[in-house]
């Protein structure tokens, strides 16, 4: 699976910011930036080309923003698009195992912002430690 690669780094970059390790964000963004040049788009689906096609430029930008950057606060901030984008793509990708898709509603003076997640227990990655499970599981993704 083409897109296997850039699910896990992004994973990967949820559960540091649940940490709130601005450093170590900042390393598994530069891993999915990686995962993201290594697609070969003549190997993907009809459905995730397409998706591929709309989503690629912000997830580069978005990924390359977070690995620049050791600002927790920022980071978050850039994750909350970085995640409408990868959920575009596992909505028509294979998914191995169901990927949750959770909310939390008070991230940006409650307007809220979304991720995925490998479990469906809330690990919320926009407020750590200070609001761990702060969410729900908006949808399920198989």
């Amino acid at each position: 699976n083409q897109l296997k690669a850039i699910f896990d780094s992004y994973f990967s970059v949820k559960d540091a910011l649940v940490k709130s390790d601005g450093d170590a964000t900042s390393a598994k963004a530069k891993e999915l930036f990686n995962a993201l040049n290594a697609v070969q788009m003549n190997k993907l689906s009809n459905e995730e080309h397409t998706v591929w096609m709309k989503v690629m430029k912000d997830l580069t930008a978005n990924a390359e923003k977070i690995a620049t950057s050791k600002d927790v606060a920022k980071q978050r901030e850039t994750f909350a698009l970085l995640s409408k984008s990868i959920y575009d793509l596992a909505k028509v990708s294979k998914q191995e195992a169901p990927v949750y898709y959770q909310h939390c509603p008070m991230y940006n003076n409650g307007k809220g912002a979304n991720w995925l997640s490998k479990e469906n227990a809330i690990k919320n990655p926009y407020y750590g430690s200070q609001m761990l499970t702060c969410g729900s599981t908006v949808e399920t993704i198989k």
